[in-house]
């Protein structure tokens, strides 16, 4: 089922990708004469290798695997990966992960004490608007009149329109990403000229507004849900608009649960998903075959080789006692372990009772008093490199791993309708029950760990989505819509700096514009705490 475009993103194309970090408007190097000799000799093959660019950006980094020639230039490639630093963001400044490595600003990442000048924020940054760059890119590149100039079939010009809405999407897709972290951001689009002017920087309910519109115009021009693996489509987007309308109090100040149920519910009973049987076979290499996925990055241990994604997932959460067979990877990078606050939302760490529990605590500790040994903290094994079957991924003997990365799933979905029908948003509690009874029967294998219409509260949603959707990249989102992230009201190890835990400002609550970025572009004002 994995979509050939992962293979795809290595070909040339005729655009050769680099950064240019000195300004929001980043836009590939274009050399006009290579580019218009690729369409002459192979219009098709052209935007075919564009539009897998742009998907290969999530789980790639450059024009070679793992490494060479890359997007962004940096002393470790592997830093640059868009799902890296994505994962990196949401889940080690929270009380799910915490790694031990002193790569430049990870640190302050764990402590909640980082700066405009760090390092992990400047990728973040810059991967969003890159691809970005990118997906402008192409926009330009398939109007009707340049489509219908070069030379391709009918079929291959309606085809490349479709990758024209998909370009869209991923654009769309990057906003929101920025919306969530950056919160007031620069815009730019296909109609800007790159390198002629600055882009204007939008308000966080601006740039809301933006996205509102470009997703619903999208809604009716995008494929019915699962018509290609890893590719977007009208269920990608409804779980997106789902996800933008839960935040909406958030990131404009204005509650937006009833449109938030909206798109849940289609996502539910229009999206043709259903719960994989064993929760676990969503994080294995094989995961590429559950019926729950709602947009996963493919990788593969052979072909789409990098240093960030599930690579880097697997690979950093793998060190002590772990061994190849549980893990499927040779290499103990000894990182990303979790934070006792996490182990203490289950009933046990074992998996015995709640099966979701993942937790390696042979030779680790629970407690962290040393945040740089990687053997304070349980380790986190939910992600392998292992089928359900119990065989290795196909390039497990060079640690390059098959497990896919996953955006949305259906079990998030679920807890969504149950969230979003507490705040006000409709829907019956009897089905937020039943939805959340589901994920539960399939955690626990029976009945026993069912709860009733009356203990279903927030307070046991924002604790059930930490049990279901841990190292899934939702915490740190998910902590502030529920206000626990900054202040002092839910603290955990090593939040703030201290080992208990001590409150954070409520700044910190979005990322910083880079420092360079301000500096030059004077339409661009910092936000504010920084």
């Amino acid at each position: 089922m994995k979509n050939n475009f992962k293979i795809l993103a290595f070909l040339a194309f005729g655009f050769f990708f680099t950064s240019c970090l000195n300004d929001l408007d980043q836009a590939p190097n274009d050399d006009r004469n290579t580019s218009e000799l690729s369409f002459e000799q192979d219009a098709f093959g052209t935007y075919r290798g564009m539009i897998a660019k742009l998907y290969g950006s999530y789980a790639l980094t450059g024009q070679e695997g793992p490494a060479g020639a890359p997007d962004i230039v940096s002393s470790d490639e592997g830093f640059t990966s868009y799902t890296r630093v994505y994962w990196q963001l949401q889940s080690l400044p929270t009380d799910e992960a915490i790694v031990a490595w002193n790569d430049p600003g990870i640190q302050t990442i764990n402590f909640n004490q980082w700066t405009s000048q760090n390092a992990a924020i400047f990728m973040m940054y810059y991967r969003i608007y890159f691809n970005i760059a990118l997906a402008n890119e192409f926009i330009r590149q398939s109007s009707e009149e340049l489509i219908n100039s070069r030379s391709m079939t009918e079929g291959e010009r309606d085809e490349v329109r479709g990758f024209r809405e998909e370009a869209r999407f991923i654009r769309a897709f990057s906003y929101y990403h920025a919306i969530d972290m950056f919160g007031n951001v620069g815009f730019v689009d296909e109609s800007v000229v790159p390198g002629l002017s600055f882009p204007v920087q939008m308000s966080r309910a601006e740039l809301f507004g933006w996205l509102e519109t470009e997703l619903l115009d999208l809604e009716d021009k995008l494929q019915a849900p699962r018509f290609s693996y890893g590719r977007a489509d009208k269920g990608v987007l409804w779980m997106t608009l789902a996800k933008l309308y839960l935040n909406a109090q958030v990131y404009k100040g204005q509650a937006e649960n009833v449109k938030a149920m909206e798109y849940i519910n289609k996502v539910i009973q229009q999206g043709g998903y259903s719960l994989a049987t064993d929760y676990h076979h969503n994080f294995l290499a094989d995961n590429d075959t559950s019926p729950e996925l709602i947009f996963p990055v493919s990788i593969d241990g052979a072909r789409t080789r990098s240093f960030g994604a599930t690579n880097y997932i697997i690979n950093a959460a793998m060190g002590g006692t772990m061994t190849f067979d549980l893990m499927g990877v040779n290499g103990a990078w000894a990182g990303n372990r979790t934070r006792r606050e996490l182990v203490q939302k289950f009933e046990d760490p074992t998996g015995n009772t709640d099966s979701r529990a993942f937790f390696w605590t042979d030779d680790q500790t629970l407690n962290i008093q040393n945040p740089l040994q990687f053997q304070q903290g349980y380790g986190v094994t939910k992600w392998r490199n292992i089928t359900s079957a119990g065989m290795p991924g196909s390039n497990a003997a060079d640690s390059f791993v098959d497990t896919d990365y996953v955006f949305y799933r259906l079990g998030d979905a679920y807890l969504m309708y149950a969230e979003a029908h507490l705040r006000g948003g409709g829907g019956s509690l009897a089905q937020a029950t039943d939805y959340v009874n589901a994920l539960r029967m399939r955690a626990y294998g029976n009945t026993s760990g069912n709860i009733t219409q009356g203990q279903l509260n927030l307070d046991f949603i924002i604790d059930e989505r930490a049990r279901e959707l841990y190292w899934e990249g939702h915490r740190r989102q998910d902590l502030i819509r529920f206000g626990h992230y900054t202040g002092g009201t839910y603290n955990w190890q090593w939040k703030g700096g201290s080992l208990n835990g001590s409150s954070i400002p409520s700044y910190l609550s979005i990322y910083p514009i880079p420092a360079e970025d301000v500096q030059a572009n004077p339409n661009i004002v910092q936000n504010p705490g920084y």
